[in-house]
């Protein structure tokens, strides 16, 4: 028995007939593979036609933000699905329905270029939008950045691992820490997606890309939701491919947003991607530690060795890091093969 479901189901039947969606004797309800939240979701189909139902409980999941951005977004041409009712009090949506498959299964050296290139073009639309009078992106400042570091060192370092760090350890990690902010602090500042990977892109039916899990959008740096995209933390290409697609969309900025990137060049923008990465990376590791722990849910351990990876490889290349590189390798890393957590194949693939 799932009563929820049931008045999900009840509710969406409801205000389809109000769409003049009179559904047949035939419809059904499929179970959608969720993601790391409390929502849930599920498919209605009824012939050839489907639409997307999502249980998100108000006590523990706010859906506000997602209906304002997916219409907002929507508004400037961003490919999200369509809200076509929504009862916030309960916690249900009827949602235009993207289909299954995501952009991650899709992607081989033979159709990054095309695939990429139509997700950039997403983002650059996104990057588009602008703070509007009533609904405003709160801002990715530097109380947030914080906190987000900080789930490294609480989950993954202390949680997880289970490490006792001294103060030199610590000290090594505030400085880091504050670099990489501060350096994301210094970037324009735009609309960012906050989780755009190959996971939250959906190859629609029509050919599109569509974008998804957008609720957490806020108001940050330029480089972001780009790190996000070309270092996922579920699939790793060569950094010459990185850096190439990473200097068209630059040069797709020099042309279309010249204002935005005043006084700035390709070298700089190129630092602050990195460090942007390293940022981004540092929480992706902690929320997969919190995940486990918390939640339960053990999948995405196997993705740390692969994002751990991005953090020490790409801060390698800036001596300011270099001592808690050198920590992370010494310390971190075999601590993670004691620990007999993680895959030994991922660990040697990732962190030899």
């Amino acid at each position: 028995m799932d009563p929820r479901l049931s008045e999900l189901k009840s509710w969406s039947v409801q205000q389809m007939d109000q769409l003049g969606e009179n559904l047949s004797s035939e419809w059904r309800c499929d179970v959608v593979a969720g993601d790391a939240s409390f929502r849930r979701y599920f498919r209605i189909v009824d012939g050839g036609n489907s639409w997307i139902i999502v249980d998100a409980p108000p006590e523990k999941e706010d859906s506000a933000p997602f209906v304002a951005v997916a219409r907002q977004w929507q508004s400037y041409g961003v490919s999200v699905p369509e809200v076509l009712a929504e009862d916030l009090e309960l916690g249900f949506m009827l949602l235009e329905d993207f289909g299954d498959e995501q952009l991650l299964p899709r992607l081989n050296p033979g159709s990054a270029d095309t695939l990429y290139s139509q997700a950039c073009d997403e983002l650059m639309k996104i990057q588009r939008c602008e703070q509007q009078t009533g609904r405003t992106f709160p801002p990715y400042d530097i109380a947030l950045l914080q906190r987000e570091v900080e789930l490294f060192r609480d989950w993954f370092l202390g949680e997880l691992l289970v490490l006792t760090l001294d103060a030199e350890q610590q000290a090594l990690l505030d400085n880091l820490f504050a670099g990489l902010i501060g350096s994301a602090l210094q970037q324009p500042q735009v609309c960012v997606h906050r989780d755009f990977h190959s996971r939250n892109l959906m190859l629609c039916d029509d050919g599109r890309v569509g974008v998804i899990d957008f609720q957490d959008a806020v108001w940050g740096p330029v480089t972001y939701d780009l790190v996000s995209l070309l270092r996922d933390c579920y699939i790793a290409w060569p950094e010459a491919d990185i850096d190439r697609w990473l200097q068209h969309y630059w040069q797709s900025l020099e042309a279309e947003r010249p204002e935005l990137i005043n006084g700035t060049n390709i070298e700089q923008f190129r630092v602050w991607f990195d460090l942007m990465g390293m940022q981004r990376h540092l929480k992706a590791v902690g929320i997969f530690a919190r995940l486990k722990i918390r939640d339960g849910k053990e999948g995405y351990l196997q993705d740390i060795p692969r994002t751990l990876s991005y953090l020490i490889n790409v801060g390698a290349r800036y001596p300011q890091f270099a001592s808690v590189v050198t920590w992370l390798r010494s310390d971190v890393v075999p601590t993670m093969r004691a620990s007999g957590i993680f895959n030994d194949d991922a660990m040697q693939r990732w962190l030899t």
